[in-house]
């Protein structure tokens, strides 16, 4: 059973009752973040339940020193860890001298968090019974400026009722954290200064190892029938932790409220001395604005990107919730403004999976990013790749690969392999493929071909070389093998010829033929100059053609399918609907020996290769394939989902294209994978806004232009979203009698609609069915 205590709702996400088991769950959905930082939905006030404490700054992180029962050559040293920060958001409460404690009240009653994605912005409110039987009604609202994302603002306001109550604000900063996640319980920050100055605070603290320097700050005020207090009337400094604390005498039914201002400094943006003072500054500007010009501010830069990332669906509440929730925790996690900064996989949410980046960026969320903002915020994620071809060269070194071959990491800070799985780092090679992949799908979606000859060319040279030096000629089948890996699929592992893998390996050897080729013959210049730094010749591309052009693919003749890897049909092919839902999920439930002896697959992998070359396969290809593999896929990651609900949708099959995209869409809503207190699914949300625009409204590109094949689910009355498309905006309205385009600008555009030609008018409305 899901969980359902997530009230629909078009543009909010709301919580409706206190209930201590969800304490974990909300603070992942209800995370906020602004690109540069992100925290847990952690409450401000003291909490003395079960909770998972998280704020994170984008960038910064441990390497965790590795923790395997024995060493193997080529292991990583460390993982890498998006470390807990020192928090800033505490504000401790007394009432009449008794601590507000949600988990120590006698009762809660109105209690209720909404996230409001339309402005970018959260709330709690309750009324809480105290143990000295003192009641109070408490409004907290909070939200990271995206105009200042070194900035984050609190309004706590307290009402008491029945009684005029004495109310105590002590807020405070405190980096005496820790991750949940710590291989070895090392220490991750060590705090050099604690520092009090009226009513601001600081904490300097280091990382250690990794030396980022940061500077954790707040500033604090009360207001009370119109006067102010901001002078605190106590200070206390220790360690690790630096607090003030307010009083006030507040009558009862009558409001007092507390604004607190805090966030981050860190050296990747500023002199390392200068981070106290770069604080100041930003406080500055909070005082300045004030909360409500603040958050007048956030309002504004939510409208902008709602203008242009919004998805509408119409008639199907849950399912407009769920894609807005992506889209909007997408945006909160990457803006596109640092190159240095990727997309992790739990974002700000959460410590699981450690490294910022995997392979989840090229393959599903570069598409989103492309279609919803400037160009260059893909290109910026795609310079990230190439500013790291060194330490993929490195990596694939370590490994025993030589002459420039690059094997870009699984998980990633710096460039350096930082996994620590054996069947994941060694074997989890496609991920090369992935990024190769992304170097393609940028050209075809933006016509922004400069990338290629100035950076994608040696990173595709890299890549090219691997390939050719991880595959292996066997006599026996007078073909080129790739042994021991795992695709896609993780609970397949050590496996012999995955068949995707071996099919972008030849993709990535091919494209990267044409590529040398096409820069050749148009940007000679950039050619010689590549060319002579790699040492390439030809006599290197010959082999690697040779590889190519002889890869081995399992194929069932009986079956008339490629099989996901050899030795698929030799398992127990019991499907998932003849598995009791006692088993599931199995990685839950099952020892990891049974899960590999298993034909259950975790994600797309056979059909995760014909959604990349969708082009190369027929429709009836695609029919066999998903017909005999999408009964064995458990769905356990969640990557799954958005890749069957596009190929659904290409089917036809449109009840199962929707049944997957509510899986998609509401995955951490109603925490199908029963895990959503670890954090949320972020990359996994870019895949979501892909089931809608990709498979229901069949956007693809066909001899450079748009095409659309658009469907729409019957449970929907209507679908509508915006793409720029070289930098042509269209605005695409699906409903129950066809399709209707909006084109911005002051020229015609032309696309496919079914098939068909249709010429798009600027500034009107262009409708065919």
């Amino acid at each position: 059973m899901n969980q359902d205590y997530i009230v629909p709702d078009n543009w909010s996400i709301i919580e409706e009752g206190f209930e201590r088991e969800n304490v974990k769950s909300s603070e992942s959905i209800f995370s906020l973040g602004n690109g540069a930082m992100g925290q847990r939905a952690n409450f401000e006030e003291q909490y003395s339940g079960p909770t998972f404490q998280g704020s994170y700054i984008g960038g910064v992180y441990y390497p965790d020193k590795t923790r395997v029962g024995w060493w193997k050559n080529g292991y990583p040293e460390y993982f890498a860890k998006v470390i807990n920060a020192p928090s800033w958001i505490g504000i401790h409460v007394l009432v009449d001298g008794e601590a507000l404690d949600l988990n120590t009240c006698t009762r809660v009653e109105n209690f209720r968090r909404e996230l409001n994605m339309k402005e970018g912005w959260y709330q709690r409110s309750f009324t809480a019974y105290l143990k000295n039987n003192k009641t109070i009604d408490v409004k907290v609202t909070r939200f990271l400026s995206l105009e200042l994302d070194e900035l984050g603002a609190i309004r706590y306001e307290v009402t008491p009722k029945g009684d005029d109550l004495t109310i105590t604000f002590s807020p405070f900063l405190d980096s005496g954290i820790t991750n949940e996640d710590s291989n070895w319980d090392d220490k991750f920050w060590n705090t050099t200064r604690v520092a009090s100055d009226g009513n601001q605070a600081f904490i300097e603290a280091h990382t250690m190892k990794t030396n980022f320097e940061t500077c954790t700050f707040m500033e604090c005020h009360l207001e009370y029938k119109g006067m102010t207090q901001s002078k605190p009337m106590g200070t206390e400094e220790r360690e690790l932790w630096v607090g003030h604390g307010y009083e006030q005498k507040v009558d009862k039914g009558t409001t007092v409220t507390f604004y607190k201002y805090g966030g981050y400094t860190v050296s990747r943006n500023h002199k390392n001395g200068d981070l106290v003072g770069a604080a100041k500054k930003v406080l500055d500007k909070a005082q300045a604005k004030g909360f409500d010009g603040l958050l007048e501010a956030q309002k504004k830069a939510w409208a902008g990107i709602w203008e242009m990332s919004d998805i509408t669906i119409g008639g199907d509440i849950k399912a407009q919730q769920g894609i807005r929730f992506n889209i909007f925790q997408l945006n909160q996690t990457y803006t596109g403004k640092d190159s240095r900064l990727n997309i992790g996989p739990k974002g700000f949410t959460g410590e699981k999976y450690g490294g910022s980046t995997y392979w989840d960026t090229e393959a599903y969320c570069i598409p989103f990013y492309m279609a919803t903002k400037d160009h260059h915020v893909a290109r910026n994620l795609l310079k990230y790749r190439y500013n790291h071809l060194e330490k993929a060269i490195e990596n694939a070194k370590k490994l025993g690969f030589n002459n420039g071959a690059a094997l870009y990491p699984m998980v990633t800070m710096n460039g350096e392999e930082c996994h620590n799985e054996w069947e994941i780092t060694f074997e989890e090679i496609h991920r090369n493929g992935a990024i190769a992949f992304a170097i393609y799908n940028y050209y075809r979606y933006t016509g922004d071909y400069s990338y290629i000859p100035e950076m994608g060319l040696e990173v595709l040279i890299g890549i090219a070389r691997f390939w050719h030096q991880r595959a292996t000629f066997s006599k026996q089948k007078n073909k080129y093998v790739i042994l021991g890996v795992t695709g896609p699929n993780e609970y397949e592992n050590n496996v012999s010829n995955n068949w995707y893998t071996n099919y972008i390996a030849r993709w990535c050897i091919q494209y990267t033929l044409e590529q040398l080729e096409k820069v050749k013959t148009g940007y000679k210049e950039d050619y010689d100059r590549i060319t002579g730094y790699t040492k390439l010749k030809k006599a290197e591309t010959d082999e690697w053609k040779k590889v190519a052009d002889h890869m081995y693919f399992p194929f069932s003749e009986e079956l008339g399918i490629y099989l996901q890897q050899d030795g698929f049909l030799d398992k127990e092919l019991v499907t998932v609907a003849d598995l009791p839902r006692t088993q599931r999920p199995i990685n839950q439930k099952w020892s990891w020996d049974r899960i590999l002896r298993s034909p259950y697959i975790k994600q797309a992998d056979v059909l995760q290769g014909f959604y990349f070359f969708e082009d190369h396969f027929s429709i009836e290809d695609l029919e066999k394939h998903f017909d005999f593999y999408e009964p064995f896929t458990v769905h356990e990651s969640s990557l799954s989902p958005c890749v069957h609900s596009i190929q659904a949708a290409r089917l036809d099959w449109m009840q199962q294209a929707y049944q997957f995209y509510l899986r998609t869409s509401r995955l951490d809503l109603d925490d199908y994978n029963k895990e959503v207190e670890e954090g949320l699914h972020i990359t996994s949300m870019a895949g979501t806004w892909m089931s809608i625009v990709e498979g229901f409204g069949g956007m693809r590109i066909r001899n450079d232009k748009l095409s659309f094949r658009p469907r729409i689910p019957e449970e929907w009355d209507s679908y509508s979203f915006k793409i720029n498309f070289r930098n042509r905006i269209l605005k695409v309205h699906i409903d129950k009698s066809g399709a209707h385009f909006e084109l911005e600008g002051d020229h015609e555009m032309s696309i496919r609609l079914n098939g068909e030609r249709v010429v798009l008018q600027p500034v009107s409305k262009t409708t065919a069915k």
